[in-house]
This record gives structure tokens, sequence and C-alpha cells, in this order.
């Protein structure tokens, strides 16, 4: 296992740390005028999702996470479990309902998305940036509207919903930025 020192901390590193593996989202270096500096790290929980706030003596060294991400295509879902698959060795995960947690609504079979793996059980799963869903239900599209002015909701095939332009019809596939949530455009095929 590695280690690391605190002037080795960066924005991404990871970290083991009472036993959970930490990523660090912010480093400050602080050198009061009296006295040794210090870190003031913000780290985030990768199994809980929790961000605290630390602070490292200048020197301090800690344990590096031996975590992995890797792009895993999804399968499907029994009910508790959401079950992925390494298209390169074949090899099953099944990640718990905690780590898909909000992506869930952007999961569809057979989708590639990024899971980080710690001790060969999936902490997080990642889903593709954009995704393409089709619109199951939504108000009937108006003839006339372009895209300026307004919208309405649109729940797509996963059970998400997004904002889509007045004229866009139900059964009309879309493409989804996945990290805001928003409507990009429609997919011609």
């Amino acid at each position: 296992m590695s280690t690391f020192s605190t002037s080795q901390f960066k924005n991404g590193l990871k970290i083991l740390l009472d036993g959970d593996p930490y990523n660090i989202v912010d480093n400050e270096i602080v050198k009061p005028g009296k006295g040794q500096a210090f870190n003031r790290v913000k780290i985030k929980n990768l199994r809980t999702g929790r961000t605290i706030e630390k602070t490292f003596k200048s020197g301090e060294k800690v344990d590096g996470a031996d975590v992995m991400e890797k792009e895993m295509q999804y399968l499907y879902t029994d009910g508790e479990f959401y079950h992925f698959m390494d298209p390169e060795s074949f090899e099953q995960f099944e990640a718990s309902e905690t780590a898909v947690s909000d992506c869930v609504k952007w999961l569809k079979e057979e989708d590639i998305c990024t899971v980080v793996l710690w001790n060969n059980a999936p902490l997080t799963v990642v889903p593709p940036n954009f995704v393409e869903l089709v619109i199951t239900e939504t108000d009937p599209g108006l003839r006339g509207d372009t895209s300026g002015g307004g919208g309405k909701p649109a729940t797509l095939e996963t059970g998400a919903v997004v904002q889509v332009p007045l004229f866009v019809p139900e059964g009309e596939t879309i493409k989804v930025d996945t990290r805001s949530g928003e409507y990009v455009g429609r997919v011609k095929k």
C-alpha cells in the first residue's frame, strides 16, 4: 500500500482514513505567522458520500486507498442490487442501491458507466455524461413552437423527468446531459 505526504496532496487523490476510502475534494496549505504549516483538506467519504473538513500537520503521512475506476456495462437490476459487467473479463459485480444512488434515473441496460471499485466491490457508479432516452409521457407537441420560450416536463423511459421544449412530442428520443439533468437535443434516427 502506498503512503502520501501532505506535500503530495492534490484534488482527486484517494486516501484511507479510519478504514474508509476518501477522495480529496479541496486542499489548502496554510502557513500561519507562528507555528507549523498545515493542510486544511476537504474530503469526501466514498462509501457514505459525506464531505468533511480535516487538518493535517505539514509532513504528516496517510495511506493511499486502493480505489480503481473501471468502465462497466450496466446489465439489469433484481430489485435489490444493480448488476454491472466488465466488458473485457466478463466479470460481474453487484452494486448496492447506495452505490448507485442518484444516477439510477439515467441507467439504461447496456450503457457503459464508470464504476469505482474498492476491495473489488462497487463504491459508486457514475453514469455516462450524455444518455439517449425515449420520452414516455409528456403533453402533446405544439406545432409552430420553436426552441425559444418555456418548456414542459417530460417523463423518460427510465423514470427521470426533464424539461423539454414545447415542440418535442411523446415517443421522441432525446439526448440528456446527466451532470445537469438538462435537455440537450433531439436524436435523429
